[in-house]
């Protein structure tokens, strides 16, 4: 017997606001496939708001309000069975964030759990990593977001240590990141990659996601450092109004996309990886299987 279930996941970043609904399907002795139905993504940015002001505008909370009342009704419209909210960096540094969570329950009845960048962490490490991840091979996985970056290390198929680090491409573009980020961040990958020896970089985030999407590579085939090398000079290269034109990137992702392949790049330089593989896996693609695990659990 062939069983179908829907679940959803809400994304709160601090560059946009995500909704993933997937369908999934139980074939009898057989795993599960998990298909993605739908994507919706608004640029609210609310990181713009907290990194500078450290509180989210009367502004954008009525975007969110609305932007979670629309997520809701798309929600029922998919007869969607269960599904999970996370907000991480921006609502996690608000002053207001828990007023936002509780205006958007109110609201729009969706519960938001507000968490931290190592369950962050945590939740992408449950999706389909392990299927790319080689028991004989070394990965640095690095997650960029808006307010924040994920980096773990995994060696034998293990994890061999984690940490995120505040350094996200909102606050890299609003000039609010903290004295001495980068060195912290390049301490801890040399510290943590010193004993291996040919790693590989797994890149996660919309903008390695959109560069990787140019690049006309296939999937499961990785980039070069020296391909995203030149991509990032031909970023730095163009007008913001260029790269929307010529790349055809969208008006939210044509600034961040710089300083997100600049953590790249440094992550690479530093673990001294050759290439990136892009599996196009995420937050919310985590979100889905933690929920389908813990809904198995139960059963």
């Amino acid at each position: 017997m062939l069983i179908i279930k829907k679940y959803a996941a809400i994304d709160i970043g601090s560059n946009a606001v995500r909704l993933l609904i997937s369908t999934i399907t139980e074939p009898e002795d057989k795993d599960p496939t998990f298909k993605k139905t739908s994507l919706v993504r608004v640029p609210i940015r609310l990181g713009e708001d907290v990194f500078v002001n450290g509180k989210i505008s009367a502004f954008n909370m009525m975007r969110m309000r609305d932007t979670m009342k629309a997520f809701n009704l798309l929600m029922k419209s998919h007869q969607i069975e269960c599904y999970k909210a996370c907000a991480t960096s921006a609502m996690r540094d608000a002053k207001n964030g828990q007023e936002l969570a509780k205006l958007v329950k109110e609201e729009s009845d969706i519960d938001i759990e507000i968490i931290d960048g190592e369950h962050e962490a945590a939740i992408i490490a449950a999706t389909d990593l392990h299927t790319l991840i080689q028991d004989d091979k070394t990965y640095l996985y690095v997650d960029v977001g808006g307010g924040s970056t994920e980096f773990t290390l995994y060696a034998e198929g293990k994890t061999i240590a984690s940490k995120s680090f505040k350094l996200g491409t909102v606050r890299i573009l609003n000039d609010m990141i903290e004295p001495n980020i980068w060195e912290e961040v390049e301490a801890w990958i040399k510290k943590e990659t010193k004993n291996y020896t040919k790693i590989s970089l797994i890149g996660s985030g919309g903008n390695i996601n959109n560069i990787f999407k140019s690049s006309g590579k296939k999937m499961g085939k990785p980039l070069s450092y020296f391909y995203l090398s030149s991509y990032y000079q031909l970023l730095n290269s163009l007008t913001y109004e260029e790269r929307i034109s010529q790349l055809n990137l969208n008006t939210d992702r044509a600034d961040v996309i710089i300083p997100a392949t600049k953590i790249y790049l440094s992550a690479m330089k530093w673990s001294r990886a050759r290439k990136v593989y892009v599996p196009k896996i995420g937050l919310s693609d985590g979100i889905i299987k933690s929920l389908y695990n813990d809904e198995k659990a139960k059963e």
